[in-house]
């Protein structure tokens, strides 16, 4: 399991098409096919199961926790994204509330386009 940040500080600023402060982060790019959800977690868990395939967990709003194959829960929050490699076993949670974008695909490089997070 590797922890990611895509913070604004990571993005570039948007300056065509007459934008004004905006800042887009790029976070992956695919020559796979891939699928894209949007995964609601109400103050409960997802299961420990296996990844069928490479799955990036990107936090959109509140907060939860992840584990990984030692089932050590992580901290996660809006701005990191967590990717589970194919056959990882791992589980995810949140006791006040989580939304998350997930991509799965069976080529995914997040370490492209993001920073690593450093975590204990």
């Amino acid at each position: 399991m590797i922890i990611y940040k895509f913070s604004k500080e990571n993005g570039k600023k948007v300056e065509k098409y007459q934008s004004y402060l905006a800042t887009y982060v790029k976070m992956i790019h695919t020559n796979e096919a891939a699928t894209i959800g949007y995964m609601y977690i109400e103050e409960g868990t997802v299961g420990y199961h296996e990844a069928p395939i490479p799955q990036l967990f990107i936090v959109a709003e509140g907060e939860g926790w992840v584990t990984g194959e030692n089932q050590k829960r992580i901290s996660i929050k809006r701005g990191e994204a967590v990717l589970w490699e194919k056959g990882e076993w791992h589980t995810s949670g949140s006791e006040t509330g989580m939304t998350a974008i997930v991509i799965q695909s069976e080529e995914l490089h997040p370490e492209t386009f993001m920073e690593r997070k450093k975590h204990a």
